[in-house]
């Protein structure tokens, strides 16, 4: 077997939200993803200032990690197992602001989340997942802001089932994060 999966990306709802599929070479011993050429990015429109630094989640399967908009543009990636994305546009100037996209997420698969759009996923593989985070700026404990991921007006349909009695899969931030609505204000 021999494959190649060509580069693309593609829009959403949420302006500069991007989903991207990575170019990929998959044969018999497994695959190559090309997790970054500036030649490609640049080829559909999109520059990006240098990363300045780079993160490696690793998530146990039903946990959430998000709903956080960080004042940075961030490239993000499954590099192991599989989740599925949500994304929540909570820019002020933002014609679609308060909208929420959602996604299926696969190795091979990135997302580019403009500055002032929540990031949040649920790891959905039965290992844990592998999260790859790239930033244009240095992450900064306290920037931006975040969004309960379990605000039912935000209509993500997380795929493994949360029990509002056992909420040990969040992180006590994202437990205690405020609804859309009291962001918006």
């Amino acid at each position: 077997m021999f494959q190649i999966i060509e580069f693309d990306a593609s829009g959403t709802e949420i302006p500069g939200l991007r989903l991207i599929r990575m170019k990929q070479v998959i044969e018999d011993r497994g695959a190559v993803r090309e997790f970054f050429r500036a030649s490609a990015f640049a080829g559909v429109g999109i520059e990006l200032p240098p990363f300045q630094q780079i993160n490696v989640t690793e998530t146990v399967p039903g946990a959430i990690r998000g709903m956080h908009a960080e004042p940075m543009t961030k490239v993000v990636a499954i590099a192991h197992g599989s989740a599925y994305g949500a994304w929540i546009d909570t820019r002020a100037d933002s014609p679609t602001r308060g909208a929420v996209v959602q996604q299926v997420l696969q190795p091979g698969d990135q997302v580019l989340v403009p500055e002032g759009v929540c990031n949040g996923f649920q790891s959905t593989s039965p290992s844990p997942t592998q999260y790859i985070y790239c930033f244009t700026s240095e992450w900064v404990p306290g920037a931006g802001l975040a969004v309960s991921p379990l605000d039912p007006a935000l209509g993500i349909r997380w795929p493994l089932e949360i029990d509002p009695a056992d909420l040990s899969r969040l992180s006590h931030k994202d437990r205690s994060a405020p609804t859309l609505a009291q962001v918006l204000g």
